[in-house]
């Protein structure tokens, strides 16, 4: 039979959020690829940090038994080959199980998820994320300055989403941007029994949702949905996910409060979010993406 990635949680990442290559970019801006190409090369047995979305990364695939392989990570990068070449050995050095990789050496890889079929993308480069989002796959540009992930939680895979343009439309996002907040409430109040349309990590929420159904002994997954909705607007966010057949594990209604703090003590592995303030606020804390998607990124 030929081989297939189907039925697995497929993420596709870029070096630069897997590992820390910041200082190698630096080189990369400052000088050409050509530098960077033998930098990496240079440091070819010295294997990179760990990147803003280490910790996602390797608890995910924690999910993979000898009989079952749940999680699939490629690697897809603007990276060239040579280059490509630290990236697998860094990735060995941690015992990160990932045996595929597309460079493209400059060119946005972006493409390459539509055969890959992923669940998600993270990258650094924002051109790549929007050009995934408006292909229907779930992205995100990390943040590299992001706090790294607390080790606090080592059998659970902790995921925070924000909610309007992120697991749910930007309809009611685009009225609170035209009318107002006072209108926003009367919007949701008045259409509470509604389900909100999905956004684009609905498909990354209903992935996990099946990860985590399947189960296994040592991990598991834990999901929280942070956002500014307060009462009454809660309850319609609330019945969209009963309408999907989909739990989260906490739900913080914070009313337009800073969100930094709460995801602190909540801890997750990443933390996803369409407003560039939020996350700004929210990498202080917590590793940190942006969903570059819905009316506050036109």
């Amino acid at each position: 039979m030929p081989i297939t990635l189907d039925g697995q949680l497929v993420v596709a990442i870029s070096s630069r959020a897997l590992f820390d290559f910041e200082a190698e970019n630096e080189v990369f801006e400052q000088a050409d690829d050509r530098a960077y190409m033998q930098l990496q090369l240079e440091r070819l047995d010295e294997p990179a940090g760990r990147g803003v979305a280490f910790s996602l990364v390797h608890k995910l695939l924690s999910f993979n038994t000898p009989e079952q392989q749940r999680v699939e990570v490629v690697i897809l990068s603007r990276n060239d080959p040579v280059s490509g070449m630290r990236v697998f050995r860094s990735a060995s050095h941690y015992g990160l199980t990932i045996q595929r990789g597309v460079f493209t050496r400059g060119q946005s890889p972006w493409r390459y998820l539509r055969p890959l079929r992923a669940n998600l993308f993270l990258s650094a480069h924002l051109s790549d994320v929007r050009s995934a989002l408006d292909a229907g796959v779930p992205a995100a540009q990390v943040y590299p300055q992001s706090v790294r992930a607390s080790d606090a939680h080592p059998h659970e895979v902790r995921i925070a989403f924000d909610g309007d343009a992120v697991l749910f439309s930007d309809e009611a996002e685009r009225v609170f941007q035209s009318q107002g907040l006072s209108a926003f409430q009367a919007h949701e109040l008045s259409n509470a029994s509604r389900p909100l349309q999905g956004g684009p990590f609905k498909p990354l929420l209903e992935a996990l949702h099946r990860l985590q159904n399947a189960g296994t002994a040592h991990m598991r997954i834990r999901t929280a949905l942070v956002t500014a909705r307060s009462a009454p607007a809660h309850e319609r966010a609330i019945r969209t996910l009963m309408n999907w057949n989909i739990e989260v594990d906490e739900a913080m209604f914070l009313g337009g409060l800073p969100k930094g703090e709460f995801l602190r003590e909540f801890e997750p592995d990443f933390f996803f979010d369409d407003q560039t303030g939020h996350i700004e606020h929210a990498a202080r804390h917590v590793p940190a993406g942006h969903v570059a998607s819905g009316i506050a990124n036109a």
